[in-house]
């Protein structure tokens, strides 16, 4: 008779004859439950499997990780008191981004609302750790099924992952959300406008509003950054409008989306005068740049307005975030290196840059072919003339 392994328990069929004394036959297929004793816990974390050899090795996996500290037993919590545990430790700041920032009101709003709508009544009353990628897999299933596009499905996700990358270590030993297979985000380039256009749209409009789009159009300025501005970010002998704040409609002035997001941008010709002709109209120093009474101009008035304007004037209609677009293509167009646009933009990293603008920097396409055709009729000259005979006097 075998010698029982440590650690290693063999589970028979119940009809099993080995119960009664005799050799395992039918209808019994054993299984193997392995164990290993957590002393942080106090408890035994249990694996079943099919055969005694995977059994062995995965319990000689976990005793290691027992001992480092990367394997606790199974949490009682379920997906939704885990949920609401982190989104409250995110509110105060304790849990925050990889990169040490605290997550925006915004982006905790997004979360909120797409775990509700999407994955805790499917998966809340579900143990933390019971989870398994095959569940979030399924899950992602029947959204496309249901006609969820590509970008809903991944916000869906989301905050699944940020919450099971964070309890990875303490409550679970696996992050189900690894591995997934999620549909493609195709995306659609924001449109852009032409500097003439840019200079026709302002130009239609109130003079009230008028410096508001041209911040965005000029200068490149978020939604939530041109609602922040104070007066005395404005610096107009300097030539800068300095970027240090965002503004959430719900918490007021907050930090810049990123630590890029603090940041000066230069002043253009074409902006300076819509800057200076606001601060006279304002009559007063300090407090919002574009704001009244400690309140920012209302997002959805400036735009609603701006809208029926340009459609009167039969131009084309945009938004805060397309002219945003623009002022890049602008800068671009204008030679603006890629480091400098990154900066002026506010951008975490130059690939963001290079991912969201690279489109349209010289060196693409015809650009590149013009430039290889150049090269190549300099060097095959060149070539040509060494391999030439010499002419003798």
């Amino acid at each position: 008779m075998a010698r029982p392994t440590p650690g290693i328990r063999t589970r028979h069929h119940r009809q099993c004859p080995s119960r009664l004394g005799g050799a395992c036959g039918k209808p019994c297929t054993p299984a193997y439950e392995a164990w290993v004793w957590s002393v942080r816990d106090g408890k035994k974390i249990y694996r079943t499997f099919t055969n005694q050899s995977e059994a062995k090795g995965w319990r000689n996996d976990a005793s290691s990780s027992v001992r480092k500290g990367l394997m606790r037993a199974p949490s009682q919590t379920t997906v939704r008191e885990a949920w609401e545990a982190w989104l409250e430790n995110a509110r105060t700041g304790t849990f925050r981004k990889r990169g040490g920032d605290e997550y925006k009101p915004s982006a905790l709003r997004g979360y909120e609302r797409y775990m509700r709508l999407y994955i805790l009544d499917e998966l809340g009353a579900a143990r933390l750790s019971a989870i398994t990628r095959l569940d979030l897999q399924d899950l992602v299933d029947r959204l496309v099924a249901r006609g969820c596009d590509a970008s809903t499905v991944r916000n869906a996700i989301m905050p699944v992952r940020v919450l099971y990358r964070r309890e990875v270590g303490r409550t679970v030993s696996i992050n189900p959300t690894l591995g997934l297979e999620m549909p493609a985000v195709r995306g659609v380039r924001d449109r852009i406008a032409s500097p003439a256009d840019a200079a026709a749209l302002i130009a239609a409009l109130p003079d009230s509003d008028k410096p508001i789009w041209a911040t965005a159009f000029y200068a490149g300025l978020r939604l939530g950054e041109l609602q922040a501005l104070e007066d005395e970010d404005i610096d107009l002998d300097a030539g800068v409008i300095h970027v240090r704040r965002s503004w959430d409609k719900y918490a007021g002035p907050i930090a810049p989306k990123s630590r890029a997001g603090e940041r000066k941008v230069p002043i253009v010709a074409a902006l300076r005068a819509h800057l200076a002709a606001h601060r006279l109209r304002r009559g007063e120093r300090g407090g919002l740049f574009f704001g009244r009474d400690g309140r920012p101009f209302r997002t959805e008035t400036i735009r609603d307005r701006a809208a029926r304007t340009w459609t009167e004037a039969q131009l084309p209609v945009y938004g805060y975030h397309e002219a945003r677009h623009t002022c890049a293509s602008i800068l671009i167009a204008a030679g603006v290196n890629a480091k400098a646009l990154s900066t002026y933009m506010g951008h975490g990293s130059i690939a963001i840059t290079f991912d969201r603008y690279g489109h349209l920097m010289p060196g693409n396409e015809s650009d590149a072919a013009a430039l290889v055709d150049r090269y190549l009729a300099v060097a095959t000259g060149a070539q040509a003339g060494a391999h030439a005979p010499q002419r003798q006097s």
